[in-house]
Parts: structure tokens; C-alpha cells; sequence
């Protein structure tokens, strides 16, 4: 038999076992599918193809792990359907609100012949140009032959940053079990242990609390930056294996995902009692982040909360060390994969911020090594904006009043 020759299918439905629980209620990914629907509507759409994590997750519950496959979410007025490989058999169909398709490895871009059988041929067609790679652009207008091409990304990711009230309870709860990480952190330093150790200790306990509470969800990627001494003056410097010394300077950094929902607890510590210059930078970096929490309302702009935290640091000197901007939205996949950059306390971000929006404080100082003082300096809160101003969803103190270890 010569196999080049035999007849294989090129895409398969795989219905196998029930549909999971999913994150959320099917009326919420329906509600999430309409506002997509009204953005396809509004720009002329007839089919949009998303290929980003955090858009196929948020729309259909679907959270795919690539390892050098395409994956999509295609969307007309009439269906909804993920396309996913054939690695993964049926869970991509149980893990989603909507309609699956497999696609068959055997021949090359089976994926694109597997959307073409949803978007169907010389549509108006939606892309996210922030995901889609020129490779991969080429093919979908050689599959696709749109007769025009619309980046929806941004559109997309403004919707993304209302969050729901479901989205939010899930947040919440995400919060909570960043500090039972942090607390899990904190129990475990102590002089000779290594950085590692530490930051398993956080892990282990986050994804227990995950277990125990969120029984339906998926287990993905939960971890810890705990960083010592020099390697805190990256906030995502990777975790090593130093052993802690007294003295140190210590950097605290959980961030558990529930079912794609990322939220982080970040906060400075000491082991021992910090020198005069280590403690006025840390107490300045404080400082700057209550400041920071009191601007967070409706009304208040990316950009004004950011210029008036600028001034703090600048009237004591301490500007020339901010690392980055103050702060970010939080949602689904936020903030590793998603990022929803147009949420962003930076000075070129003028979006305004309104009830139902999900961001962060965490002003950061990173002073030089040789200097007095030297390390990073970190505090990181999660707020949930409110009608009337915002509620501080992490509980974990800051400060040296509470995270300096004996």
C-alpha cells in the first residue's frame, strides 16, 4: 500500500467523554461572544480567526499549550468553533463553551484548511496583529483569501479590561491564594536556606490551596520569584539556588493561576534588620506605594497616576531608580501572556480608569550595586476600581513593620 496515497482525513470532530466545568457559567462566555459579535459588526467583520492564548481562553474557556502548533478560535454572526491538534483528542472539545475542531498532523497546514471550513473563502476577516506571525499572516491570506484584512486586537483587549462580576469573584479569589503563597514564603526563610527551596515552598502551598478550593479548575502554571541580595533588582529575575545570607535584602513574588487567571503578590523583605540607608529607601518606596493605592478611583487617568507618583520619587531624589511603570490590568492570562497594555500605569497611557477595571501598584526602586542602599524595592497590591473609588483585594502586609525576619 502505498501510504502517500491513502485517504486520511484533514480535520475530525473528537466529542470525547462530557464537556468539563468550565471557569465560568455558559452565559458568560455567550455575553463574551456578543461583545465580540458587536466589535465584528462594528468594523465590517463577516469572521475573525484569534490565535492568542488569552483570546481563545476568554471567549470559548479553551486554554491551549502550543509546543510548535497553531491553535484558533474562529467567530462569524453563526458559529463558534476552536480549532485544535490532534495531540491534545477530545479535551479541547470539554474544555470549551462552543464547537471544536481537530486538526490531523499528517499534512501540512491542516490548520488553515480546518479554519478556511469556518471563516469560509474571500471574507472580511479579523486578526490579532499582535499575535500573528508574518508566516502564519502569509497563510491566512493564502487559505483565506479575504478580500480584507482588520486587526481586532485592540478591540479585543479593551473588552477584556471590563471585567464581569464572575471574572472578578475568580480574581478575588486568585488574591487570596497569592497571599497564602506569600505567608508559606515567609515561614520558610531563614539564614542557609536557598532561594529554591523558598520559592517551592510558596509554590507547593498555592497549588494545594488551588486544589482544595478550586476542585473543578486546571492546574496550569502557578509559581514563585523569591530573589536574594543582587538578584533583586529585577523583579523576574529567575530564582537560584543562593543560599540566604543575614542581612540580605529579599524580594517576594507569588503568583498563582486559577483556570488561566493570573493574580501576584509581590513585597521586600529583610533577613535581619535593614542598615539606615537600605530602611529610608525601602520606607520611601512604601511611601510611594500608599501614595500609589490613593489614586486608584474612576475618573483618574494611567498617565496623571503615574506623572504624580513621579513627583514623589523625584522631590527625594529616587526617580533616576524606577525600573518600570506602576502598575498593570489583571485578567486572563494577564499579566505573563495577555498583557492588556492599554491598561497600564505608565506616562504614555491616557486611559482613563472606570468601575470594573482590575490593576496593580507596585512601584519598584532598584539601587546599584556598591551603593548605599543597593538592591530592589518592591510592593505590589491588586485593586478592584469601583463606583466610588477602588477595594484592595491582597491582604499580605508590606512594609518593615511587618517583613523584616528575625
Amino acid at each position: 500500500m502505498n501510504i502517500h496515497t491513502t485517504t486520511r482525513p484533514e480535520m475530525q470532530q473528537f466529542h470525547n467523554g462530557d464537556k468539563a466545568v468550565l471557569p465560568f457559567a455558559q452565559a458568560e462566555y455567550e455575553t463574551r461572544l456578543n461583545g465580540l459579535r458587536a466589535i465584528m459588526a462594528q468594523a465590517g467583520v463577516q469572521a475573525v480567526v484569534l490565535t492568542s492564548m488569552h483570546n481563545i481562553a476568554y471567549y470559548s474557556g479553551f486554554l491551549y499549550c502550543s509546543f510548535g502548533r497553531p491553535y484558533g478560535f474562529v467567530v462569524t454572526q453563526s458559529d463558534a468553533v476552536t480549532i485544535s491538534a490532534g495531540i491534545d483528542g477530545g479535551q479541547p472539545w470539554r474544555r470549551s463553551a462552543f464547537e471544536n475542531i481537530v486538526y490531523t498532523d499528517w499534512q501540512r497546514d491542516n490548520y488553515w484548511r480546518a479554519v478556511q471550513s469556518v471563516s469560509g473563502v474571500g471574507k472580511v476577516v479579523g486578526f490579532e496583529g499582535d499575535h500573528l506571525n508574518l508566516q502564519q499572516f502569509e497563510k491566512l491570506n493564502g487559505y483565506l483569501a479575504p478580500s480584507k484584512v482588520v486587526d481586532l486586537a485592540g478591540d479585543t483587549m479593551r473588552q477584556r479590561m471590563g471585567k464581569s462580576a464572575a471574572e472578578i469573584t475568580l480574581i478575588r479569589e486568585g488574591a487570596r491564594v497569592a497571599d497564602v503563597g506569600g505567608y508559606a514564603v515567609r515561614d520558610a526563610i531563614r539564614a542557609g536556606t536557598r532561594e529554591i527551596d523558598v520559592a517551592m515552598a510558596g509554590r507547593d502551598a498555592m497549588e494545594l490551596e488551588i486544589a482544595k478550593s478550586q476542585p473543578d479548575s486546571e492546574m496550569r502554571d502557578s509559581w514563585v520569584w523569591f530573589q536574594s541580595g543582587l538578584n533583586t533588582d529585577g523583579a523576574h529575575n529567575p530564582v537560584t539556588m543562593r543560599a540566604l545570607e543575614s542581612g540580605d535584602i529579599l524580594s517576594l513574588n507569588t503568583f498563582p493561576m486559577i483556570s488561566g487567571y493570573y493574580t501576584a503578590l509581590e513585597r521586600t523583605l529583610f533577613l535581619g534588620e535593614p542598615d539606615t540607608a537600605s530602611l529610608a529607601i525601602w520606607q520611601a518606596n512604601v511611601g510611594a506605594h500608599e501614595l500609589g493605592l490613593s489614586l486608584i478611583k474612576p475618573g483618574a487617568s494611567c498617565s496623571g497616576i503615574t506623572h504624580q507618583i513621579n513627583q514623589f520619587f523625584a522631590e527625594r531624589d529616587l526617580l533616576k531608580y524606577r525600573s518600570f511603570g506602576y502598575g498593570h490590568s489583571f485578567g486572563i492570562l494577564s499579566h505573563y501572556y495577555g498583557r492588556e497594555a492599554g491598561l497600564e500605569l505608565r506616562e504614555d497611557i491616557d486611559t482613563v480608569l472606570e468601575p470594573g477595571m482590575v490593576v496593580s501598584m507596585e512601584p519598584m526602586l532598584t539601587i546599584p550595586q556598591g551603593m548605599p542602599g543597593a538592591g530592589g524595592y518592591r510592593e505590589h497590591d491588586i485593586l478592584i476600581v469601583t463606583e466610588n473609588g477602588a477595594e484592595n483585594i491582597t491582604g499580605f502586609p508590606y512594609g518593615p513593620e511587618h517583613n523584616v525576619i528575625a
